[in-house]
């Protein structure tokens, strides 16, 4: 935060922390003393508004300040409501010439992408950065996954009727819990991490070959399944879609599997389209009572059947867990790394004398 801070400034931009729902009050009071200049960036994001800090880059222009100051009372509005980002009527409230770098997700939210060009207005999509060795400083994708993987186990944790570690106690020994990961991306290799460092027995599932290592070397059992898996990465590294005929054989090959785990995280996303369909109510049944799934893809409609996002489903003692923006639930390193990753991507937006 204190780096981005000092990023803008030295570039002539104020900045500011939002660190509590009362804060936007004492925004426009300290306001009274800025410069009069016109608007140039606007550095938002996608975090939780309702409590934690939240970084962000305001314009010294007091016109421009009215706009963004409804906006935020806007998006403030909403996140009381569960929901927490800018959308089409908030676009309305930028102009010719504007720069928004945000996590804007253009590959689903087509429509506000739209009216951002419509509007004159510059954007950055920070979801696009490509996943090469120069941008790994700024991989949203990757910091914020790196949350949610962490989180989706505790989640887990706390509503499972189990203990994670083997123990051997006066009454006798407790077997350890089997997790299942399905999805070996930076969410799901932190969620084996984390599953294993409690002391569960773990195991993980992709369908690139090549992150086999990635799980094994965490500790974690790699499960391959009798599928054709070539070409199943894109060049970016992420997981391509498949045909329904390869997702209603691995559902064949993965229902036996899953009944023997008394807890299941599934992280598989694709970007710009549904999640896929990797987990069927019939499944679900098939599992232990006071079993526990966690969907992380909730948000693109989940890969459990029975996934509601936001929401806990109960059917016959399993509990599914379709959490939204688990990032947001830990805001001081959720925002720390997402600060970092902004501010070193707006440095590069300037050569070494400043000019854009």
């Amino acid at each position: 935060p204190e780096e981005l801070t000092a990023t803008a400034a030295a570039l002539g931009l104020a900045a500011i922390a939002l660190t509590d729902r009362n804060s936007l009050a004492g925004i426009v009071r300290a306001h009274g003393g800025a410069k009069e200049a016109g608007i140039r960036f606007i550095v938002g994001c996608r975090l939780d508004l309702t409590g934690g800090p939240s970084l962000l880059c305001y314009p010294t222009d007091r016109a421009a300040y009215g706009r963004l100051c409804r906006l935020l009372t806007g998006a403030k509005r909403r996140a009381s409501k569960g929901a927490c980002r800018i959308e089409k009527a908030d676009v309305a409230e930028f102009g010719q010439g504007q720069i928004v770098i945000a996590m804007l997700d253009p590959l689903w939210a087509c429509e506000s992408m739209d009216t951002y060009a419509q509007q004159g207005v510059t954007t950055f999509a920070l979801e696009l950065i490509p996943r090469i060795t120069r941008a790994q400083s700024m991989d949203i994708l990757s910091s914020m996954a790196t949350v949610a993987g962490y989180k989706a186990v505790l989640l887990a944790a706390n509503r499972l009727d189990k203990m994670f570690p083997m123990l051997m106690t006066a009454a006798g020994s407790l077997a350890p819990a089997k997790v299942r990961v399905i999805g070996a991306g930076v969410a799901g290799l932190q969620a084996i991490a984390t599953a294993k460092r409690l002391g569960a027995v773990v195991s993980g599932y992709d369908i690139r070959p090549v992150v086999r290592e990635q799980v094994e070397s965490l500790g974690a059992k790699f499960v391959e399944l009798d599928l054709q898996t070539e070409g199943s990465e894109d060049e970016g590294g992420y997981a391509k879609a498949q045909d329904e005929a390869f997702y209603t054989r691995q559902r064949e090959l993965m229902g036996d599997v899953i009944a023997e785990h008394d807890l299941v995280i599934s992280t598989a996303a694709i970007p710009g389209r549904k999640s896929p369909v990797l987990i069927t109510k019939e499944m679900v049944q098939k599992m232990r009572p006071g079993s526990v799934i966690v969907d992380i893809a909730a948000e693109r409609g989940g890969n459990c059947e029975l996934t509601r996002l936001d929401e806990t489903v109960e059917v016959n003692g399993i509990t599914i867990l379709g959490p939204g923006n688990l990032a947001s639930s830990i805001p001081y390193h959720a925002s720390q790394m997402y600060a970092k990753n902004i501010a070193t991507f707006f440095k590069n937006l300037f050569n070494k004398e400043g000019e854009f």
